[in-house]
């Protein structure tokens, strides 16, 4: 039985790998879905992660399929209380920003979708500047208060707006940010690392990185040569271009042989093992797929490990 891990002062715990749900309703339909929500499930998983936005880029899409998919497969499977369900606001096209009428407008929306009364986790997707800090955590609060939100997270956060929302929840007593979601990987350190991980660090958060396989690149699936059916196959491949990508692949080709590991769950152990991660997020559109994200739960790399592939990936 694989141990939950606590996200920052929340009160939720979760499995080591979050489940993304950027897929549902775009390159997986419903059914392969479901396929993908249930193997997950089996293995222990209990972490999804989505947003009211996915799949609005989609021709013929308005945005909240993959919460429609994900309260389907909710409602189906009688699970609910089972499920950490983690989802965003500020990005649908029909509640863009974060103003206090929009973050309760898309609340309630969200909810429609996932057929539930309350989200675990509600992330504020992108910052909106044009809005005080005060205004955006004290419309997460009420949602808290009224029990439809567990806890609060942000998204795609400058450190300083981080630590200003930080000092006003310190400072009133109301609803305070404990997860932090990054943009963060093995090719992309200086998205995270730095300023805004010495924030998160200094108030306990946890953090859940998304892109944490840098688009499949860290599968190992994009070699010199090969060509791979994905829509994201262009800004992956792209990291073949770049010597630290070209390391960073050898490091893991190294040490995944060494363990009989997939090269994406050496990829995602290192990120797991990075001060204030509690879970990355990667998301799988086969059952396939899935099995190599899921492993990271047994497997920790050595210190010398990290070590190597930090050197590649510097």
């Amino acid at each position: 039985m694989t141990s939950l891990r606590k996200l920052g002062s929340s009160a939720l715990e979760v499995f080591p790998l979050a489940l993304g749900g950027n897929v549902f309703g775009w390159t997986a339909d419903e059914a392969q879905s479901f396929a993908v929500l249930d193997a997950y499930a089996e293995a222990g998983g209990n972490f999804v992660d989505t947003a009211d936005s996915y799949s609005a880029w989609v021709g013929g899409n308005q945005g909240g399929e993959s919460e429609t998919v994900i309260g389907n497969w909710l409602a189906a499977r009688g699970n609910r209380a089972d499920v950490v369900v983690a989802t965003k606001v500020g990005a649908h096209p029909q509640y863009k920003g974060l103003s206090a009428t929009t973050i309760k407008a898309a609340a309630d929306a969200s909810l429609r979708r996932l057929r539930t009364d309350y989200i675990d986790l509600y992330y504020t997707h992108f910052d909106d500047t044009t809005v005080p800090v005060d205004e955006i955590i004290t419309a997460l609060d009420e949602l808290v208060r009224a029990g439809k939100v567990r806890a609060i997270g942000a998204s795609n956060l400058s450190p300083e707006r981080l630590q200003e929302s930080l000092d006003f929840s310190d400072r009133t007593g109301l609803a305070r940010y404990t997860v932090l979601q990054p943009h963060y990987n093995l090719v992309s350190r200086d998205t995270y690392e730095g300023g805004l991980q010495t924030v998160a660090d200094r108030a306990g958060l946890a953090a859940v990185p998304y892109y944490a396989l840098a688009s499949g690149f860290l599968t190992g699936k994009y070699r010199p040569g090969t060509t791979v059916d994905s829509p994201r196959a262009g800004g992956a491949a792209a990291h073949l271009q770049s010597e630290r990508g070209v390391r960073v692949l050898a490091a893991l080709d190294e040490i995944a042989q060494e363990r009989g590991a997939a090269v994406a769950t050496v990829a995602l152990a290192w990120l797991a093992a990075q001060p204030t991660v509690a879970a990355p997020i990667a998301s799988a559109r086969t059952v396939e797929q899935l099995p190599a994200l899921v492993a990271v739960a047994d497997l920790k790399l050595t210190g010398e490990e990290l070590a190597k592939l930090d050197a590649a990936s510097a």
